[in-house]
């Protein structure tokens, strides 16, 4: 998919959801006040994250859609993920408030009033968020966008603690108050995974953890017709951007003409086997050949084809 039609989809996706969970958020902060329930609130300061988050994935999808300049060889793709260290941070936050306002209600009950209209606020807020994140989900996989699945992580974890809140209104018309507090430190918990999820993803592709088991690539580059071997293979990125660089070893006679067309299949197989991979690095070693130790004590330099 081009590039700028992909961040195009993505910002018309989180613009759609921004405007969803802040109608969804109003409705449960108002009646929440209204019925001075504490689970109900949480729930809606949760649903208002959701759009805060959208505002910060649009942000760096803005960013991330910059096209490759000389400061960023690699282009701007990453920052997408950041953002998605930010929507976990904005979860972290929601989730101590969440606590906060929790044990406060413990310290000093409040008896909400339930009543029918409750019910209907919450059951119509969950039929909403269940289409929100079915949709998001879907999309993000489709267009390979960290930042819309991280952002459908968040809706469940929304869905979950509505669901919670649902049943805290019933124990609550049941004559179980104190239900109310304790589903709240609850929701907290939901919340606090979600972000933790985010974040532990997000990590991996800013740190450059592997993308792409080495015994998978390996499979499939043993395959090819020339490869003796490979080894020290290397794969990072996002699911959309994977860099993968590796070391083939070749018949010592074969030549340069045809070593050069043996890393133009490696590359091509690599890239239709494993979607999302955008660069394949090939370093073409002959075997048999003496490594010698560089000054800093390891192997010496290969030789390299590079399309």
């Amino acid at each position: 998919m081009d590039p700028g039609n992909r961040f195009q989809q993505i910002r018309r996706v989180l613009i759609y959801t921004l405007l969803l969970n802040w109608g969804v958020a109003g409705a449960k902060l108002i009646y929440g006040w209204l019925i001075q329930s504490a689970s109900m609130k949480a729930d809606g300061f949760h649903s208002f994250s959701d759009g805060s988050s959208n505002l910060v994935g649009l942000l760096g999808i803005w960013v991330a859609s910059r096209p490759v300049d000389q400061s960023h060889p690699y282009g701007h793709k990453k920052f997408e993920t950041l953002t998605s260290v930010a929507i976990s941070a904005f979860l972290f936050l929601v989730c101590f408030n969440v606590i906060r306002e929790g044990i406060l209600r413990l310290m000093h009950p409040v008896i909400p009033n339930v009543s029918l209209s409750a019910f209907l606020v919450m059951i119509v807020t969950l039929a909403i968020n269940i289409g929100v994140m079915v949709y998001e989900s879907k999309k993000g996989k489709e267009l390979g966008s960290d930042v819309l699945v991280s952002d459908a992580l968040h809706t469940r974890a929304d869905i979950l603690t509505s669901i919670s809140v649902i049943i805290t209104l019933i124990a609550i018309r049941l004559g179980y108050p104190i239900v109310d507090p304790i589903a709240s430190l609850l929701i907290a918990l939901f919340i606090g995974y979600a972000a933790v999820q985010i974040l532990r993803e997000s990590t991996r592709v800013l740190s450059d953890g592997t993308a792409i088991p080495i015994q998978a690539i390996e499979k499939v580059v043993l395959a090819i017709k020339g490869v003796k071997e490979c080894h020290q293979i290397r794969s990072r990125g996002r699911a959309d951007d994977i860099h993968i660089d590796l070391h083939v070893l070749v018949d010592r006679e074969m030549d340069v003409h045809r070593a050069h067309h043996l890393s133009y299949a490696i590359e091509n197989k690599i890239k239709r086997d494993f979607p999302g991979v955008t660069d394949v690095v090939v370093h073409i070693e002959p075997v048999g050949e003496e490594k010698v130790p560089n000054k800093k004590g390891g192997p010496g330099p290969s030789a390299q084809t590079r399309p």
